[in-house]
């Protein structure tokens, strides 16, 4: 129950970033519900590889280079979704730091409520 939940969080922090930045569109719920399970499936099977294949790099610049590997994810989706778009890279990059404090945020009010 709790992932059907945080699936429906993720999409409405997709829907949230969006909302907030200018770079980024959303046509409506639907689609923010669809880029949650794309970019879920997206770091699933596609991230670890990527992550492997540049360990030297990541090493290199201590780990923010994984900032680049998400903001490329992002931007996959963008191509496979018709009505999510991202304008650029910096855009992507910026949607996925917004998504991800969206979904802290939420993790932590979850946690809150079980805990009550």
């Amino acid at each position: 129950m709790i992932s059907i939940i945080r699936f429906f969080l993720n999409g409405l922090a997709v829907l949230l970033s969006a909302y907030l930045l200018p770079g980024v569109e959303v046509e409506h719920y639907g689609y923010a519900l669809l880029v949650a399970a794309i970019l879920a499936l997206i770091n699933t099977f596609i991230k670890p590889v990527l992550i492997i294949l540049t360990i030297p790099i990541t090493l290199v610049t201590f780990g923010l280079f994984l900032l680049v590997i998400n903001a490329l994810m992002i931007q996959l989706a963008d191509w496979l979704i018709d009505g999510f778009e991202v304008r650029n890279f910096w855009w992507a990059l910026l949607f996925s730091l917004v998504v991800s404090l969206f979904n802290s945020l939420f993790s932590d009010l979850l946690k809150t409520q079980r805990t009550s």
